[in-house]
């Protein structure tokens, strides 16, 4: 399996970067996770092709992890010409908050050339998301956004997990358990803060979680400073990962 960083930056750009979106491949798998508002220029800058992407699966609905999704669609429609099918997976509401974001960016009706499919996971059990195993699990941060999820996906014999934007919270520990590789968002470096991750304590809990390899992202400008005294691995925009 492969994964590259599109974008690992938070909501305010820290370290011009890009909003948050992960390219998750194999032989079979080919998923975005996340497609945060500047998703598309970052995807054309690295030359993904958008066209074989079969599903984007969405954490929670803030504009730097969702709102990049109105781009992708009329992308596809007017610039790409797909025609297969895509699937968008996100948490319960996703309906809703697709409607309503399409109606704040591009207003009006619009009739699309290639199959799009919405599928509402269920949280805490086994779900079928373009042929892989996607495991949802609830996260802390912001409710007002949410449900907020962290993923644990099963493809290809790997286990992959990504946190999405969370504080600690026990619930870390069933979903990245032995993965194969932890992609753990990590937004400041000693403060606490009710809706994010931070060193001091993910340094702490990291025994509990027993994944093979792990790796920070959505790093503020606070944990990007630290850059030098951090031991873990840290992501950049582009950076590949084969696991």
């Amino acid at each position: 399996m492969r994964l590259q960083f599109v974008g690992c930056g938070d909501a305010f750009g820290s370290g011009g970067r890009f909003n948050t979106c992960l390219h998750l491949t194999g032989a079979h798998a080919n998923v975005l996770i996340d497609c945060g508002a500047s998703s598309l220029v970052a995807m054309k800058r690295i030359g993904i092709d958008r066209n074989a992407i079969d599903a984007i699966i969405v954490t929670h609905f803030h504009a730097d992890h969702f709102g990049g999704i109105p781009f992708f669609i009329l992308d596809a429609q007017l610039v790409t010409k797909r025609q297969r099918p895509l699937v968008l997976a996100g948490p319960p509401g996703l309906q809703g908050w697709y409607e309503r974001l399409f109606a704040t960016t591009f207003p009006g009706e619009r009739s699309l050339p290639f199959p799009l499919t919405l599928i509402e996971v269920e949280i805490g059990r086994a779900n079928a998301v373009a042929g892989l195993q996607v495991i949802p699990f609830p996260v802390r941060h912001d409710e007002k956004a949410g449900p907020c999820l962290a993923y644990r996906i099963e493809a290809e014999n790997k286990v992959f997990c990504y946190s999405g934007d969370t504080a600690w919270t026990e619930t870390l520990i069933g979903a990245a358990r032995g993965a194969d590789l932890f992609i753990c968002e990590c937004y400041v470096y000693e403060k606490d803060l009710r809706a994010h991750m931070s060193l001091h304590v993910l340094r702490e809990k990291l025994p509990l979680l027993g994944a093979r390899r792990t790796v920070l992202t959505h790093m503020s400008d606070d944990m990007l400073a630290h850059a030098r005294d951090v031991a873990l691995e840290t992501a950049q925009d582009g950076m590949i990962i084969d696991f």
